[in-house]
Parts: C-alpha cells; sequence; structure tokens
C-alpha cells in the first residue's frame, strides 16, 4: 500500500533563492575577472616586459657609473644623497607603472567591443553570468588588477635591481653598506602604493568613459574615445574663446598630484612620505565628482551591454 508523500513542492521563490545561493557559491565575480587575465595577458606581459628592458639597462648602466656615485655620497647633502641613490629606482618603477596605465586604457577599450565584434557575447550571455558582474569585473582590471600587477612587478623590479646593485658593489670592493642604509625601498614601496590607489580612484571616470564607448561603438573605438572630447574642446575654443574643458580634461588627467601629495619645496628624487597628504585627497570635491561620474558611466555600460549584439 503506498503512503502519500509529506514533501512540499517548492514555491518559485525558493527555487530563485536556492538557484541564486548556488551560484554566489561559484563566486562569478572572481571568475570573471580569472577570465579577463586569460584572455588579455598584455596586462602582465606588458610590465614584465618593461622590467626586462629595466633590468637589462641597469645592468650595463651600472658596472659604468654605480661605485664612482656611491663613492661621491659622502660629500653631498643629505637630500641630494637621497636622489642619487632613490632615482634610478623611482624612474624603473614610473616606467612600468606607465606602460601598466597605457596596457589598462587598451584593454578598456577593446573590453566590450571585442566580445561583440568576435561574436562571443553570444556564448557569455549563455552563461548564468549577470550583465552587472560581466561589468564590474571589466572595471575591475583597470581599478583594481592594474595596479596590483604595476605594484608587484615594480617592486619585484626594485629588489633585482637592490641585489644586482649589491653584487656590483661587493665585486668593486666598495661595499654596499652605505647603499642599503640610503636607500628608502620600504619607504618608496609604500610611497608607490599610495600613489597607484589615488590614481586608480582619480582616472575610475576616464575608464568608465573608454567602457561606455567600447559597449557603444561598432567600429573604431579609440577614435570615439579621443575624437568627441578633442572636437568639443576645440569648438569651444572656436565659440566662446575659452577652454574650460581642456582644463577639465587635464585636471582629470593629472591634477591627483595636486591634490594628494604636498610636493611644495621637493627636494628631487622620489617622493617622500612626508609629502602624501591623503586626508586633502579625500576631502577633493574632484575625487567624489569623478567617482560619481564614474558609477553613473558603470550604469550605462550595463544597460549598453544587456542590449548589446554581435557585430
Amino acid at each position: 500500500m503506498n503512503t502519500p508523500s509529506s514533501a512540499v513542492p517548492e514555491s518559485p521563490a525558493d527555487s530563485q533563492a536556492a538557484a541564486a545561493a548556488a551560484l554566489s557559491a561559484t563566486r562569478p565575480l572572481y571568475w570573471s575577472v580569472r577570465r579577463e587575465l586569460w584572455e588579455n595577458r598584455s596586462i602582465y606581459v606588458g610590465p614584465l616586459a618593461v622590467s626586462a628592458v629595466v633590468l637589462f639597462g641597469f645592468t650595463i648602466h651600472l658596472a659604468f657609473t654605480l661605485p664612482g656615485r656611491m663613492a661621491s655620497l659622502p660629500g653631498l647633502d643629505p637630500a641630494r644623497q637621497h636622489a642619487v641613490v632613490a632615482t634610478p629606482y623611482s624612474v624603473a618603477a614610473s616606467m612600468i607603472i606607465l606602460v601598466s596605465y597605457i596596457v589598462g586604457a587598451f584593454y578598456c577599450v577593446d573590453a566590450l567591443h571585442g566580445e561583440r565584434r568576435d561574436r562571443g557575447i553570444l556564448f557569455w550571455k549563455s552563461l548564468p553570468v549577470s550583465d552587472l558582474t560581466t561589468v564590474l569585473s571589466k572595471a575591475a582590471v583597470p581599478l583594481v588588477v592594474v595596479p596590483a600587477v604595476a605594484f608587484a612587478v615594480s617592486l619585484g623590479t626594485q629588489v633585482a635591481m637592490l641585489l644586482l646593485s649589491t653584487a656590483m658593489l661587493l665585486a668593486s670592493g666598495v661595499g654596499a653598506g652605505t647603499l642599503w642604509t640610503r636607500l628608502p625601498l620600504v619607504e618608496m614601496s609604500f610611497v608607490m602604493l599610495y600613489g597607484l590607489t589615488v590614481h586608480a580612484l582619480w582616472h575610475a571616470p576616464l575608464y568608465g568613459w573608454l567602457l561606455l564607448v567600447s559597449a557603444w561603438a561598432r567600429r573604431t573605438p579609440l577614435l570615439w574615445a579621443v575624437l568627441p572630447p578633442f572636437a568639443l574642446g576645440l569648438l569651444e575654443r572656436i565659440v566662446f574663446q575659452t577652454s574650460h574643458f581642456g582644463s577639465l580634461v587635464r585636471y582629470r588627467l593629472a591634477g591627483s598630484m595636486g591634490e594628494a601629495f604636498a610636493l611644495q619645496g621637493k627636494g628631487g628624487g622620489s617622493i617622500r612620505l612626508a609629502q602624501l597628504d591623503p586626508l586633502r585627497f579625500l576631502g577633493s570635491p574632484g575625487l567624489w565628482t569623478g567617482l560619481a561620474a564614474a558609477a553613473f558611466l558603470l550604469v550605462m555600460v550595463v544597460r549598453l551591454r544587456r542590449r548589446g549584439e554581435p557585430i
């Protein structure tokens, strides 16, 4: 004799909750970011290539100049000593970070346009990953991943430069004690991490604009990203004889240095810890208006991606 089952059928709400819990357990945002790294190896290959070039040039250069520079340090004032010791390390990090920014910008231009161009959007839309998650994963690359890669590669390059310099000084009989005591590598690393964070937040609306163009343009997204702002600034100059829009663009590109660092009276070499001004940066209206603009642009990117079709 069969007994009736006591199981209660799941309601639609329970099914949706279970599906949401299962999807959350797979960490779609994390794997979406990993997917961007798998598909865009230039994110880390570019900085690594610059690091290799820097180390090669530094190795050749230090054989001719390092012993003499170390021998001349006792006759210099402390500020000049810091400049002589730290400048090569700062220049190396600056070159790697600059290339990382360029790679991040080109990534944003192609991030959403590329998947429409190669029809990959049809496959990715078939997966249980929302458009919001996809867009956030792409925005996380220039805002989080690129600065993290730039920091790791720059720090590794500086450590390699320090080890090469130590070996060269020991081989030449000068001794490496002066180099280790005069090079503030920990301080420089903290300043570099602060600077990368500042620039990522400050440039957020620029990345949002590039992603918006990438999601909208059918052809040549790079031209669509550059020409409209240029034309708008040129039109303002011709019609009103002013350059407010151009000043706004310049402020967004390079204004973070004046907002986040106290650079008056800089003595040379790398930026020192005392020149950081995080309170001024966090209180800057330019930061918060830029973040608000970036949030609005990303909302528009999500809407465009939701309606995106192959081109």
